[in-house]
């Protein structure tokens, strides 16, 4: 039996597509990058770092750390200013309050720690979660595992010991790489067909389906 579960963030436990997109949008407009929602969405998961950088590219404008350093905080001030949009999926916690006692809970996101703290205690889901991993505390993004394999350090666990709750390609992969076993949750960016090219260990369309998710943790 697993002994932990790590959620993700961003489009799986929370709603949080539309905010993240404008907040990079108006952090990239101010530097004359256009770039179209479906490209921003479509990095949803890899850090804003990452996003910055495929977006800068993509625009031919060029950059250096520091360049990144300040788009990256600006980032942040926005998505936190927004932070009130940003909505549970139905079903998140009932599957938190399922879970809570039985087993311990990790948070492993790519949002930035000021942005996430902040979500977890308007959302009221902090108490939840044990552990809390985010991209400061990494220095490769999804697909690499670190993440996951940062979390199950600070929890104690061996990997095997964990299961993954994610809705990007990018978090299924980095599952398989940290052999850990994945719940894919088709509620993201990516649609089911595409999750299932990953080859979760389980996948369903929302997060409502909270007995095949049970049933498949304490098999």
């Amino acid at each position: 039996m697993f002994k932990a579960v790590i959620f993700d963030w961003d489009g799986t436990l929370a709603d949080t597509r539309k905010v993240v997109v404008e907040s990079f949008r108006r952090v990239l407009t101010e530097i004359g990058c256009a770039v179209s929602d479906g490209f921003l969405e479509r990095r949803i998961g890899t850090g804003t770092r990452k996003t910055l950088e495929d977006a800068l590219n993509k625009c031919n404008i060029s950059f250096n750390d520091e360049t990144l350093e300040e788009l990256t905080r600006k980032k942040v001030r926005l998505q936190k200013d927004l932070s009130t949009s940003v909505k549970l999926f139905e079903g998140a916690t009932d599957l938190l309050d399922a879970l809570h006692g039985r087993m311990r809970i990790a948070l492993a996101t790519m949002s930035s720690r000021p942005v996430i703290d902040k979500l977890l205690r308007e959302k009221k889901v902090k108490q939840y979660f044990s552990v809390v991993v985010t991209a400061d505390e990494i220095s490769k993004p999804k697909p690499d595992s670190e993440i996951f394999l940062v979390a199950a350090a600070k929890l104690n666990l061996f990997p095997q010991d964990c299961v993954i709750v994610e809705d990007s390609i990018f978090g299924v992969k980095a599952a398989r790489v940290a052999k850990m076993k994945c719940i894919a949750v088709s509620s993201g960016a990516y649609s089911r067909e595409e999750l299932e090219k990953e080859k979760p260990d389980l996948l369903v369309g929302s997060l409502t389906q909270t007995e095949r998710i049970l049933n498949f943790i304490f098999r």
